[in-house]
């Protein structure tokens, strides 16, 4: 008798507002396909009206998980039964996990950058300066604290979002954290080890570049942009041109998507097919 074929697959997927441009869907839909898991991920347009019955619909449906990303990433902690390490010192969670009705929240932002920055650089012991300080530059300062880093500089132009920022490191990790305001034309100086961009500026835009002084960078210095789309960023051929090493945002995202898989179904993620889905959108 032939095997019975199941037509139930696993659902998972993404409560943000917008969602349309979000490409997480391809990347988890070809990891699922690639590593035979019988899983969905579906894109769902849900803001913060609409988040608690969403929740109560994932958990109701026997969902695995979720992202969530803007505008729910803090309020979606009204609605989690227990927060990760570092979703819990961020305040913030971009990853939920389902299990028996009971809701995790974890924090993949960071998590995603700090790995794919390990690849090329030892972060134990360095100094960073991090340009922002909205929710990627919370979770890339915490990680890196977390990992390691010794000193971090927050750079940003509103003064009381820096500082809090800042009192957050200090208050929750073990290496120090300075604030420096953003004016116009910024010189980096004195010039840490590795500088982040965690600003959305060059998202979309191959020529725009964050307002500091460029000629200013070293060849000794590592510069990451987190933005993957365009994956060389202005700031990233700018800093290549100086003689820095560099790491683009696209392996942050392939890292995030197979943290996601890892918390959903207990597997190690082959981020091979994942890779390649990004490449193919961004680059063509």
């Amino acid at each position: 008798m032939a095997e019975q074929e199941n037509f139930l697959s696993d659902l998972t997927g993404s409560f943000s507002s917008p969602c349309a441009e979000n490409p997480t869907v391809a990347v988890m839909e070809a990891a699922y396909q690639h590593q035979g898991i019988p899983a969905r991920y579906i894109n769902c347009d849900v803001g913060k009206a609409q988040l608690e019955q969403a929740v109560a619909g994932a958990k109701a449906m026997g969902w695995r998980g979720f992202n969530c990303s803007i505008p729910n990433k803090q309020a979606i902690i009204e609605y989690i039964d227990e927060l990760g390490t570092s979703a819990k010192v961020i305040g913030a969670v971009n990853c939920v996990i389902i299990r028996d009705g009971k809701l995790t929240g974890e924090n993949t932002d960071g998590k995603g950058f700090v790995e794919a920055l390990s690849e090329q650089i030892d972060i134990k012991g360095k100094t960073l300066a991090l340009l922002g300080a909205g929710g990627a530059a919370r979770a890339i300062a915490v990680e890196s604290a977390l990992a390691g880093a010794k000193e971090i500089t927050i750079i940003n132009r509103d003064k009381q979002k820096g500082q809090e920022l800042v009192d957050l490191i200090n208050d929750n990790t073990e290496a120090k954290a300075t604030f420096t305001p953003w004016t116009p034309g910024l010189r980096i100086d004195p010039l840490p080890d590795i500088l982040v961009n965690a600003t959305s500026v060059g998202l979309d835009d191959a020529n725009a570049i964050p307002d500091i002084e460029t000629e200013s960078l070293e060849s000794s210095l590592f510069v990451a942009d987190v933005i993957p789309n365009p994956p060389q960023t202005a700031l990233l051929r700018k800093a290549a041109d100086k003689g820095c090493r560099t790491l683009n945002g696209l392996n942050m995202l392939v890292n995030q998507g197979a943290l996601n898989l890892t918390y959903w179904f207990d597997k190690e993620a082959d981020k091979e097919p994942m890779r390649k889905v990004l490449q193919k959108l961004f680059t063509g």
